[in-house]
């Protein structure tokens, strides 16, 4: 059975007779349900019944209400009530904003507001540079939306989006301290997208571009780059990208390899497949395969030759695929050492080629938490190894990048929290340092450093990995541009 999640919580107020010890019974019931117990309290204690709410964790909504309803069938228990625990944590939403001076006299008033605010806005004039001094830009993030590609959701448009920026705003403060703020749209046009972010601009540090579908996601983020004189970080893109590699440089530790000898197939080229080959190729790998629904691209491809593949694709194939390989995955995997398949069925596609184990199917758990079905397949048995040996030890990115041995020692919640968010602090560097561009290379390997010291490896070993000349192998203007 797949594993119960906090995101699928229910509490369920129950009474029965004493007589009957419904505490014994309601865990009883749940536990036979498969689901897992994760609180039990007494509201109410009488001769004749007892009342009580016991929370569980479920694996899904079909899952609750199966549990709710093998209760309901008990003939010595009642179900009163089922509050569903992630709605109410997301009831009058999870952000707010709240000041960070004083209010509390006139005088506070008019320094913080009139006639004090007066000669604030007027050093601005005077030094426009001061506005990062004085203002919240220098630590504000605004995160834009247009509802496209929410999660695996699909086109749910702005309003259903705003739950995952919230969360992603949330996530922001309480990871790297940075003020952020939902921005989410009511149009799916380019123009129009890239002109609302250009006009709201002058408030924000930076921008986050989050679930916006591609191949549009690639102009929003040209144009803007080109536009703008703060960094624009796109979420799907970049976030993905430093993921994985943070999680490739410690496998590679891990098993002795290097990046620059590695043969990889990506799986998936929407924005976190092309963005993951980017930062690859920035890093050092050489030969990188890439397969869209077609198959391989590459300059050889029909919808390359007669004009008709998308510029995105056109440069990737320009880009990889030094060989001309063509066929689809199947063919692709042939001699690779990393497979990395970046798209919403990993692992049913990953199963269907013969490389994954069924032992490790539980690694969804991560693809789920990540928002996407991300999987890095490596195999460590001996440097020599390829992933077409499907008998070899194969493991995915939550044991990678935390350097346990096997995929059933991981909690892919603490990977999401010391990986994932590196992207956050490495745009937290960026706010402070006020660069226009993004050094991801480096934010992956400080990701990487801190993974390394959690696993219990050497602290000088590990910092030595992130501590980089972020001059020297940061990413210049020309590599998100194609």
């Amino acid at each position: 059975m797949a594993s119960t999640s906090p995101g699928y919580g229910i509490t369920i107020r129950i009474d029965g007779p004493a007589s009957a010890q419904p505490v014994s019974e309601i865990t009883q019931v749940i536990s036979a349900a498969g689901a897992a117990i994760t609180a039990l309290d007494v509201v109410e204690s009488l001769l004749e019944r007892v009342v009580i709410d016991i929370t569980c964790d479920a694996v899904d909504q079909e899952h609750a209400d199966v549990i709710t309803s093998s209760i309901s069938r008990h003939p010595d228990l009642t179900v009163r009530k089922v509050s569903d625990r992630t709605f109410l944590l997301h009831l009058g939403g999870k952000i707010e904003i709240q000041s960070k001076v004083p209010l509390k006299t006139r005088d506070d008033l008019s320094r913080a507001y009139t006639p004090g605010v007066a000669r604030i806005c007027q050093g601005i004039v005077d030094d426009p540079a001061d506005a990062r001094r004085l203002t919240i830009k220098r630590n504000t993030v605004a995160v834009v939306t247009d509802g496209s590609a929410v999660l695996g959701l699909g086109n749910i448009g702005p309003a259903a989006a705003l739950p995952v920026m919230e969360g992603k705003a949330a996530l922001f403060k309480r990871f790297a301290d940075v003020d952020a703020w939902p921005v989410c749209l009511d149009t799916q046009d380019v123009d129009e997208i890239v002109r609302t972010v250009q006009l709201i601009a002058p408030v924000y540090g930076g921008i986050n571009l989050e679930d916006i579908s591609a191949p549009r996601c690639f102009e929003v983020e040209r144009r803007l780059r080109e536009l703008l004189d703060i960094p624009v970080f796109h979420d799907d893109q970049h976030g993905t990208a430093v993921v994985v590699l943070a999680a490739l440089l410690n496998a590679c530790r891990l098993t002795g390899r290097d990046l620059i000898d590695l043969r990889v197939l990506v799986i998936g080229l929407g924005a976190a497949g092309v963005a993951v080959t980017k930062i690859l190729l920035e890093a050092g790998v050489r030969e990188i395969i890439g397969c869209d629904s077609q198959g391989a691209l590459s300059t050889e491809r029909a919808d390359y030759v007669d004009g008709t593949m998308p510029p995105i694709k056109r440069w990737y194939s320009e880009q990889t695929n030094p060989e001309k390989i063509s066929g689809g995955p199947s063919e692709a995997i042939a001699g690779t050492d990393l497979a990395l398949a970046i798209l919403g069925n990993g692992v049913v596609l990953l199963l269907h080629l013969g490389i994954v184990k069924p032992a490790a199917q539980h690694l969804h758990r991560l693809g789920a938490i990540l928002h996407l079905r991300l999987f890095v397949l490596l195999n460590d048995d001996e440097p020599g190894g390829k992933v077409g040996d499907p008998d070899r030890a194969v493991g995915g990115v939550d044991r990678l990048a935390t350097g346990a041995r096997r995929a059933e020692d991981v909690d892919a919640d603490v990977v999401l929290r010391d990986v994932d968010l590196g992207g956050l602090f490495h745009q937290r560097d960026d706010l402070d340092s006020g660069e226009r561009r993004l050094a991801l290379v480096g934010g992956a390997e400080r990701a990487d450093a801190r993974q390394a010291v959690s696993a219990g490896l050497d602290r000088e070993r590990a910092v030595g990995v992130g501590s980089v000349d972020l001059e020297r192998r940061g990413l210049d203007a020309r590599f998100f541009s194609v």
